[in-house]
């Protein structure tokens, strides 16, 4: 990832005898920085996969432009923890597999451009090498809704997501009351239905799929 941090800048001036030169000490605001930069030189994919192999925080990437992801609540990280448990124990000896929240996700969005994402899980039913670098072609995507996320996780995300051919379902998981909303692909595009309460069940027949959500929400909602 390229380094922005602060820097020193020599400003130099000439004199009849002499030429004078000057540091000072340029502060420069980083995410200011990376922003303004980011919207003149975008970045390649090539620099953007590299540096999030050696970066110590996240970065979603967007048609050459690079946002740093916030961090989540305890609550957000056990509902996205126990779709991958229940999701891996339930699809073991499967030809379907889960993934978490480190594994990236490639969207082609047009006219040459892509995104990079990292949705808080997936269901994948192609092989892929042990050294894949992003998964484009899941059969399930799920994202936990914070108030950090939530406008790009039901907007832009959902925009995105449902572009992709392999997409069966999307979901959208609240961390304070046991309620999903799925994005169900039907004979004529997606169908947004609801799923509410500890007694419920997420069916994902396309993945041969059963989660209870009192399983989901365990040890987040008191049943």
């Amino acid at each position: 990832m390229r380094d922005f941090s602060p820097s020193f800048v020599a400003y130099c001036y000439e004199s009849k005898d002499s030429i004078s030169c000057a540091c000072f000490h340029l502060v420069i605001h980083v995410e200011w920085f990376m922003a303004l930069v980011q919207r003149i030189i975008p970045m390649p994919r090539e620099e953007y996969l590299q540096g999030e192999l050696g970066s110590e925080v996240h970065h979603e990437y967007v048609a050459g432009n690079v946002y740093a992801m916030s961090g989540g609540t305890l609550h957000h990280q056990r509902v996205a923890g126990n779709f991958f448990y229940l999701a891996k124990r339930e699809l073991l000896g499967k030809p379907c597999f889960p993934t978490g929240s480190d594994f990236k996700l490639r969207v082609p969005l047009g006219h040459g451009e892509e995104a990079f994402y990292y949705p808080d899980g997936m269901i994948i039913c192609e092989p892929l090498p042990g050294d894949a670098l992003y998964a484009d072609a899941p059969s399930v995507i799920l994202e936990v809704l914070s108030p950090n996320t939530r406008r790009n996780d039901e907007v832009q995300k959902c925009r995105d997501y449902l572009t992709i051919p392999s997409l069966h379902a999307y979901v959208l998981a609240e961390t304070d009351e046991p309620f999903l909303r799925v994005y169900r692909r039907g004979g004529e595009g997606f169908v947004r239905e609801t799923i509410t309460g500890l007694d419920a069940m997420l069916e994902l027949a396309e993945v041969n799929l059963s989660l209870p959500l009192a399983e989901l929400y365990r040890d987040v909602i008191a049943g």
